[in-house]
């Protein structure tokens, strides 16, 4: 028979086992639990960790580039994106920018959009020409985003005004456009659109080609037709080396008029021609306006059309000075504001 002293050793040692497992498997629980919080597999966390995120972007949104980090390796969108049809545009409606946000809560601050379920096969900049046009940038956004969304475009919106109330420069403000939005990201297209001017037909793929692109070759103030065969206004289309390679517009014209025929010259002066989509296609609506103040006639401009090959390597992207006085990301573009200088 075990003696007391002999039972009371073994149960001695079988407690200090006890204890002792008790402690690891703790212990092991312990570090494993911190790790699933490290690698953020406990639900919880990961919901707060973006919503944080979510709210410190809403407070103060950085640039688009900090958007592009994170690579899903989506697949290519379709070259031709399905359901594109004609379009019914109603410029008489109203719109608030309250609407417009409400219809896309999946724009980013700055005006930029992207598919989500495919990469798009461009990345392209939207630049706007403006003043004193806010119920048609309105009219615009309200159309235009859906518009981008529904071609799975991968875009930025860009509205760049002068700070003076003097003589508007229209083509200026598109160099500028330009500029400024490559400081945000990698785009390879640029669009540069008046602010009256809303496509009809989803078929119009607002996209750059192998030479420039006339986006706006029938519009409704026309009767759809060109007036001239030479026209190239409205809303333009050009890759990053076609841009480069015309060194942009002229920021000569100042007032109304001149500048889309000189950059039609210089298109033809470095070898390539402009393309247009069909015209049943690029069926296009303006919106009604009188002229602003400001932007009349200055009759300066049939000289500079005439020289523009002469011209065009002096005046230009290489040429341009302006100042950035507000750089400002709204919800549904980006609002650049700058001083020009004056005629």
């Amino acid at each position: 028979m075990m003696s007391w002293s002999r039972i009371f050793a073994l149960l001695l040692a079988l407690s200090f086992i006890f204890t002792f497992t008790v402690l690891k498997s703790t212990d092991i629980l312990g570090f494993t639990f911190d790790k699933m919080k490290i690698k953020g597999s406990t639900p919880h966390e990961n919901i707060q960790d973006t919503q944080n995120k979510f709210w410190i972007n809403l407070k103060n949104p950085g640039n688009i580039s900090n958007y592009k980090s994170v690579n899903y390796r989506l697949p290519l969108c379709n070259e031709i994106p399905p359901s594109l049809h004609t379009l019914t545009i109603n410029t008489s409606i109203k719109v608030t920018f309250e609407k417009i946000i409400a219809e896309n809560t999946n724009v980013q601050y700055g005006g930029h959009g992207k598919p989500e379920s495919c990469q798009a096969h461009q990345k392209i900049a939207i630049v706007i020409p403006y003043r004193n046009r806010e119920p048609h940038l309105k009219m615009w956004l309200y159309n235009m985003h859906p518009f981008l969304q529904k071609q799975q475009a991968d875009y930025g919106i860009y509205v760049v005004e002068q700070s003076q109330n003097t003589t508007f420069n229209r083509a200026k403000l598109m160099n500028i456009g330009y500029t400024e939005a490559l400081k945000d990201y990698d785009y390879n297209c640029f669009i540069f659109s008046d602010v009256d001017i809303i496509p009809m037909d989803l078929r119009n793929l607002y996209r750059c080609s192998k030479n420039p692109r006339h986006l706006a070759n029938a519009v409704d103030k026309f009767d759809f037709r060109l007036p001239y065969e030479t026209i190239f206004g409205g809303v333009v289309a050009f890759t990053k080396e076609q841009f480069l390679r015309v060194n942009g517009f002229s920021n000569d014209f100042w007032g109304w008029g001149g500048e889309d025929d000189e950059l039609y010259n210089r298109v033809v002066a470095v070898g390539m021609k402009v393309e247009r989509p069909k015209q049943h296609i690029a069926r296009s609506k303006m919106i009604f306006h009188k002229r602003d103040a400001g932007n009349e006639k200055t009759g300066k401009s049939f000289h500079l059309i005439s020289k523009a090959k002469q011209r065009m390597y002096q005046d230009g992207l290489s040429s341009l000075t302006y100042n950035v006085t507000e750089h400002i990301k709204h919800r549904l573009f980006t609002k650049i504001t700058v001083d020009i200088g004056t005629l």
